[in-house]
């Protein structure tokens, strides 16, 4: 199981030590380093500046969004940026949310698994330089009736294939994940409830190809916070879950919650979200339960991260992404190379 590290959304209040995070993280072997976006720093942006200031570890999208790039525009920016960071970038898709869809790009966030597909066709043709031809449900390629033409892609990417993944949390979207991407970029992944809601639906979609999830890459990004205080550093995260079991969309549909609901805690995903709706944030963040947050995360002394890591591994992680609490740069490299300790205890370096 390899190590990467996610620096979430640039612009969270920690944007002077980002790069610093990103350059211990090269330092000490990690993988990967991933970067967000939603409404704020786009990920290109912020990983051409990452890639400029660290010389082996992989970048990459968690994730570029479907609603904010025509497809060609994407397979651009894949190319150039694995071109420039020496064929070191990682593309992660997803089609975002409703409300930040619709809010903030203007694109109907309707038949999202179909777009979805319909997006990487057109991406891994448009990177694989032929010429860029496409009849389907959401684009046309050329437009009929102009003077549009077939061309194909002038930069020639390192690799002949860039890692594509997709964001994925419904059991249809983690099935269609597995039959056309390369991995899947998990939140809120359980190993205890990792058959039922993961990675039975990512080895349908495998299978639908004739593929096993052999070589595919399975890639939580969970949050580590090391101490001894178990409670102390679950309540750390209670305003995280609470934000997206209950604030993150709308009471129709939030992904998030379902989620949860899916893992057994159908009452208590309803209480979180009432209460986060009706304004009651502190309310909904006490009202998570703690071993929601203890099986979603990575909390406590070394060894007991440790045998934490082994169970994600025995569950079929291939990627453990970590997101290292604290405000503080210490506190972050602190958990960075907490997290290459652990490993190596776990025996799984």
């Amino acid at each position: 199981m390899r190590l990467g590290i996610n620096l979430g959304y640039w612009g969270a209040g920690m944007d002077a030590d980002n790069l610093a995070v990103a350059r211990e993280a090269d330092r000490l072997g990690y993988d990967v380093c991933w970067a967000a976006e939603a409404y704020g720093s786009d990920v290109p942006t912020v990983l051409t500046w990452v890639a400029a200031h660290t010389e082996r570890i992989d970048v990459g999208a968690a994730i570029m969004q479907i609603p904010a790039r025509a497809p060609a525009m994407t397979a651009m920016t894949a190319a150039t940026l694995d071109t420039l960071s020496g064929g070191r970038f990682r593309l992660g898709l997803g089609v975002s949310g409703p409300q930040v869809s619709e809010g903030w790009y203007g694109v109907r966030f309707d038949k999202p698994l179909a777009r979805t597909r319909e997006y990487v066709e057109i991406v891994r043709k448009a990177m694989t330089r032929q010429r860029l031809t496409h009849e389907g449900e959401h684009w046309t390629l050329p437009l009929p009736g102009g003077p549009g033409k077939p061309i194909k892609l002038t930069v020639h990417p390192v690799r002949e294939r860039i890692p594509l993944y997709i964001a994925a949390i419904g059991p249809r979207n983690l099935a269609q994940t597995g039959e056309i991407a390369d991995g899947a970029l998990l939140i809120f992944f359980a190993p205890e409830h990792a058959e039922e809601t993961t990675l039975g639906a990512l080895r349908e979609g495998r299978a639908r190809i004739g593929q096993t999830l052999e070589g595919f890459d399975v890639v939580p990004t969970v949050p580590l916070a090391v101490g001894e205080d178990i409670n102390a550093l679950a309540d750390h995260f209670r305003p995280y879950t609470a934000l997206y079991v209950g604030g993150m969309g709308s009471r129709r549909q939030n992904f998030y919650n379902a989620l949860a609901r899916r893992m057994g805690y159908e009452e208590e995903a309803a209480r979180i979200q009432d209460l986060y709706l009706a304004g009651d944030k502190d309310g909904a963040a006490a009202a998570v339960p703690h071993r929601l947050i203890d099986s979603t995360t990575l909390i406590g002394p070394v060894e007991r991260i440790a045998d934490r890591m082994r169970t994600y591994a025995e569950a079929g992680v291939t990627t453990l992404s970590l997101a290292p609490a604290g405000f503080a740069l210490e506190e972050r490299i602190a958990g960075l190379r907490a997290g290459v300790e652990a490993l190596e205890r776990a025996g799984l370096a």
